[in-house]
């Protein structure tokens, strides 16, 4: 089953001007200004200049004298095209093979076998929803079965949240939206509405001789590509540079073993072409054209630039159960998606020992579960336990300069502080006994307290917050790691209460 995601950018022009490093921010309403004819009119408005009642198609005349301080910038629809490409070429490195811009305010994405590395289609479109946010851009996200119906849903489904329609439910998801939806022409649509048709949902259940002989045969196409009935093939992004290699096939291949043979061959040609620019691969995307005009596509993500031909074989061969050839592939390529500078480096000698080269296992690893599980933890400078370490890239390098503090950290560390029931001698003394989860350790021995402080810095709160760890051991030798927070004196330093943080062995 197919899935497309639809990024609509409704305020585009805009948030692409304010974004820019060189545009002074300023609080006036904004307005970018274009000609249809010879009238100069609004052609977008931020959401300060629409809530004053300005709209586009507005001539600008009118809007300055409505609002005297407006800001007005000059419409650039090249400019707001090459942005776009430059967002969908983003898009591509990270989210899926097949990615295209969608003119003029928006973006198509074919994500078919790929959510499941990003944590599920809701995991995607929050992940993505979010990333656009951070930068300044307002999105509108859905995902359907096919581009139009994703297109539709984008646009016009109610509220802000991402539309998510489930698999094989695109009539019933297009059904109440409005004939705009269906990226008819105007005159269509206002020819539809004299007819009293107000939903695509009354389309679908209107035969399509009468619709075509009257209003051509756009209707009925643009009606069958959202119902998935008709195909609509989206053409990938491919920008200038990019390194990718082809082969075209007389006869359609689909046996596996065949497959195989011409993925070693592009492999072998991409190497050759990435060693002529120094580069490595980081990032390999394998579209496969079937006769059907549908693509079957296969991503491998690297933890280090490669541009092994026998490993990059291996993982791209790996993915083949994944490819459904249908009647046959016609046309295979092979794209260096993501591609960083890789420089020879010198062998070690007999006298220095190499450390071992783990790059195979984790890009394995990783192509296999997601990149997400395969990490590895890193040392942060600060002394609180929970924020003394982050999860990393498996081999990317040591954010700080090493693990915090001269005391021993337990082998696990628990999600968060559990509360404990203990006995103790207030300020220094180690608890007799604990009780934690129903069962009760006696305290055969105990070293502490470690003292350690609140980041100031950080929040108000923890000015004058303090712990006191300690580590103990119970009768069957089993060791844990305790505070209490406060320092058994001050009940401004925190409340005394005592919880269970690790466990040692």
């Amino acid at each position: 089953m197919t899935r497309v995601i639809s990024v609509c950018l409704p305020m585009w022009p805009i948030d692409r001007l304010q974004r820019r490093a060189d545009t002074p921010s300023a609080e006036a309403p904004l307005i970018l200004a274009g000609r249809v004819g010879n009238r100069r009119v609004i052609t977008a408005a931020c959401h300060a200049a629409r809530g004053l009642g300005l709209h586009v198609g507005m001539p600008v005349a009118k809007a300055q004298a409505l609002v005297p301080d407006l800001r007005i910038e000059p419409a650039d629809p090249r400019a707001d095209l090459d942005a776009l490409e430059r967002l969908a070429l983003w898009l591509l490195q990270r989210i899926a093979p097949i990615v295209a811009v969608d003119p003029p305010d928006g973006v198509v994405i074919d994500v078919t076998g790929a959510d499941h590395l990003h944590g599920g289609e809701a995991s995607l479109l929050e992940m993505l929803l979010g990333r656009l946010t951070l930068t300044g851009i307002t999105a509108r996200l859905a995902i359907a079965d096919t581009w139009g119906a994703a297109h539709a849903l984008a646009r016009h489904h109610r509220g802000d949240a991402p539309c998510i329609a489930p698999p094989g439910a695109t009539a019933a998801v297009l059904a109440p939206l409005p004939l705009a939806a269906l990226r008819l022409a105007p005159a269509t649509v206002a020819g539809l509405l004299d007819l009293g048709f107000a939903t695509i949902g009354d389309l679908i259940a209107t035969p399509r001789g009468p619709l075509t002989r009257r209003f051509g045969a756009e209707l009925c196409r643009r009606l069958d590509q959202a119902l998935g009935d008709a195909p609509e093939p989206i053409a990938p992004l491919r920008p200038q540079g990019l390194i990718e290699v082809r082969r075209s096939f007389a006869e359609p291949i689909g046996a596996a073993e065949t497959i195989a043979r011409y993925i070693a061959r592009l492999v072998t040609d991409l190497c050759a072409a990435l060693e002529a620019r120094g580069q490595g691969a980081r990032r390999l995307d394998l579209l496969c054209w079937r006769v059907d005009n549908r693509v079957q596509t296969v991503r491998v993500g690297l933890a280090t630039a490669q541009r092994d031909p026998a490993r990059l074989t291996r993982l791209l061969t790996d993915k083949i159960p994944t490819i459904d050839p249908s009647f046959g592939i016609e046309i295979m390529t092979l794209t260096a998606t993501l591609a960083e500078p890789l420089v020879p480096r010198q062998a070690s000698s007999l006298l220095e020992q190499a450390p071992p080269d783990i790059a195979g296992l984790v890009d394995l690893l990783a192509n296999r579960v997601g990149a997400r599980a395969v990490y590895r933890l890193s040392p942060v400078a600060s002394d609180v336990p929970e924020r003394s370490v982050t999860r990393v890239a498996a081999l990317s390098p040591d954010q700080g300069g090493g693990w915090p503090g001269h005391w021993p950290r337990p082998a696990r560390l628990l999600p968060r502080p559990e509360p404990i029931e203990t006995m103790a001698l207030l300020p220094d003394h180690p608890p007799k006994w604990i009780a934690w989860r129903g069962t009760r350790h006696a305290v055969a021995r105990a070293d502490g307290p470690e003292r350690i402080f609140g980041e100031w810095w950080k929040r108000d709160a923890e000015a004058r917050a303090v712990r006191d760890y300690f580590r103990i051991e119970n009768e069957a030798g089993q060791r844990f790691w305790i505070f209490r927070a406060g320092d058994g004196e001050d009940r401004s330093t925190g409340s005394h209460r005592w919880f269970m943080h690790g466990i040692f062995g």
